[in-house]
C-alpha cells in the first residue's frame, strides 16, 4: 500500500492544552477561562479533594459540572473520558493530571506493587513492564479523545536561600 498525502484541513481538530505551574498559581482558574471559549458544556475531573468547585458561581467562570475522583488509576481518568463523551460535554478539564503519575493508585505506586509481587523486585522489568502499557494506554486515550482537552499538572519551585555580606 502506497502512501498518500492530503490538504491539511482544521476540521475536527481538537485542542489538547496542558498548563504546568505550581499549587496556587491559577491553573484550574485559566482552564475554566479557556474552556469558556471553547465550548457550551463543560466538564471537570477533580483529582484535589473538591478544589474546583470553589470557582462555581465565581463572575466571569462559566457553569461547570465536575467528577471528583477517589483514585488515581489511569483507569479511572480514562472512564472519566469515556464517561464525559458519552454525557456529550464539548470540553473537559483533567485538573489534575499530576495524580495519574504520582498519586493514589497512580503509575508509580503501581509499579511499586508489581515489583512487590514479583519475585526478582526488579522495579524496571516487573514494575515498569507493567505499568509503561497503562501509562501508554492512557495517553493515546486522551490523544483520541472527541472532546477539547484541558489538563493541568503540578511543577514544583525550587527555592534558594542566600546570605547577603
Amino acid at each position: 500500500m502506497a502512501l498518500a498525502f492530503k490538504p491539511a484541513s482544521k476540521t475536527q481538530a481538537k485542542a489538547r492544552i496542558a498548563l504546568a505551574g505550581p499549587s496556587g498559581s491559577g491553573k484550574t482558574y485559566t482552564a475554566l477561562l479557556l474552556a469558556k471559549s471553547m465550548g457550551a458544556r463543560i466538564a471537570l475531573v477533580d483529582s484535589e479533594r473538591g478544589s474546583a468547585s470553589k470557582y462555581a458561581g465565581e463572575p466571569g467562570i462559566p457553569a461547570f459540572d465536575v467528577l471528583e475522583l477517589e483514585t488515581f488509576s489511569p483507569t479511572e481518568y480514562m472512564a472519566a473520558i469515556d464517561a464525559a463523551e458519552q454525557a456529550g460535554y464539548d470540553v473537559l478539564i483533567i485538573d489534575s493530571l499530576s495524580h495519574a503519575w504520582a498519586g493514589k493508585d497512580g503509575i508509580l505506586e503501581q509499579v511499586d506493587v508489581a515489583k512487590a509481587k514479583s519475585k526478582s523486585g526488579n522495579a524496571f522489568t516487573d514494575g515498569w513492564r507493567h505499568a509503561s502499557p497503562l501509562h501508554n494506554k492512557f495517553v493515546d486515550r486522551m490523544l483520541a479523545s472527541r472532546l477539547d482537552l484541558i489538563t493541568t499538572m503540578r511543577s514544583h519551585t525550587e527555592y534558594v536561600l542566600e546570605e547577603r555580606n
